[in-house]
Order: C-alpha cells, then structure tokens, then sequence
C-alpha cells in the first residue's frame, strides 16, 4: 500500500482524506500527517485562490519530506455575501476565531437576507521535493440555514444544507458527507490522476 503524508492535523480533515483513499477505485493508499508538522512554522497563506493557498503550503512542506505530500485550502461561499468569507474562512472572525464564533458572524450577516445560497469549495495541491506536481478542485452546493442542526463535521458543516439529502452536512455520516462534500471530490480527482502518473 502507497502512502501519501498530509499537511493537517485537522481531525475532520484527516478522517475525510482517510475515508476518501480507502474508498477510493483509484487505488489503496494510507493517509498519514506528516512527521514533526507540529514542530514546523506553517507558512503565510498569502495566496488570494484556494488554488494559489494549497499549491504554496503543499511546495512549503514538501521541502521537509522524501515522501509524496498534499495540503489543501477550502472555504464557504456564499451568494449574499459576495462570495465571503471564502479564502477567510477559517478566520472569518479573527485570526483566532473558534468555529462557533465564524457561525455566529455568518448568522448576523445574513440576518437581513432571505438569499442563502452557498457552497464549499476545495483545492487540493500534491507536491515532491519543492515542486507542485498537480491541484485538483471540488464543489458542493447548498444553502445556509437560520439555525444550526447535526452534530457531526466541523466548521460551518451544522449551518450548511446540502439539498439532495435534506440534510447539513453536519447530520450526515463519513459515508454520506465525503461522497458529496467538496473536499471529497477534490480529493478523489487527485487520487485518480496519482493513479494514472508515472509516479503511481
């Protein structure tokens, strides 16, 4: 079995990827953190795409490794709002916001709007040895609820209503949330050209 190393500790995020690769129809690979990522000042993410952000941290950390690594950006979309947060996601209410508090801001700035509509998107850069070898990209669209509902994912999953399901993506199991997240998609149309590569 392959094995590529991730540039995350997210929890969520590496229970994704995992589930994703061993799912995936384009081989078997394990999913790993990359060793001592701790340790290692992540880089600024001055990219202004999710492209040009998981292409810069994916060539950063692959300079600390032999081995075939991928990070990736992602951010929420959404219509009402111009297309914010996007790349700010994450710290769409400070540098150090809590997902709770990025909820929260979202709910206030939709307050006087009936348009919700939203969507993830996710860009997934694979790197070796300070060069970018490809970046795939995933969609997932949907709205934005008044109120949370689920428990499970993380970020803004509780408020985000994938209209398929009838469900966020926080009341839909790995099963159900990676086969149509964004992240999901981006990942597997990585794994599917990693398959196809001289380097498979």
């Amino acid at each position: 079995m392959s094995f590529l190393y991730a540039c995350s500790s997210n929890p969520g995020k590496l229970r994704e990827f995992t589930f994703t690769a061993q799912h995936s129809l384009a081989g078997s690979y394990e999913i790993r953190p990359l060793p001592r990522l701790a340790e290692i000042t992540p880089p600024v993410e001055d990219g202004i795409t999710y492209q040009e952000n998981a292409a810069l941290k994916a060539l950063y950390y692959s300079r600390f490794t032999n081995e075939l690594v991928f990070a990736d950006d992602s951010g929420l979309e959404v219509d009402a709002l111009n297309g914010a947060p996007g790349i700010h996601s994450a710290r769409f209410a400070g540098p150090q916001a809590t997902g709770a508090q990025n909820n929260a801001l979202l709910l206030s700035k939709l307050a006087e709007t009936s348009q919700r509509r939203a969507r993830f998107v996710t860009a997934i850069s694979l790197a070796s040895k300070g060069a970018v070898l490809q970046t795939t990209a995933g969609t997932a669209d949907g709205e934005i609820l008044t109120t949370p509902r689920g428990s499970l994912g993380f970020g803004y999953d509780a408020l985000f209503l994938f209209p398929p399901l009838g469900r966020t993506f926080a009341e839909l199991n790995d099963a159900e949330k990676f086969s149509v997240s964004a992240r999901g998609e981006a990942f597997r149309r990585l794994l599917d050209w990693l398959s196809q590569s001289p380097l498979h």
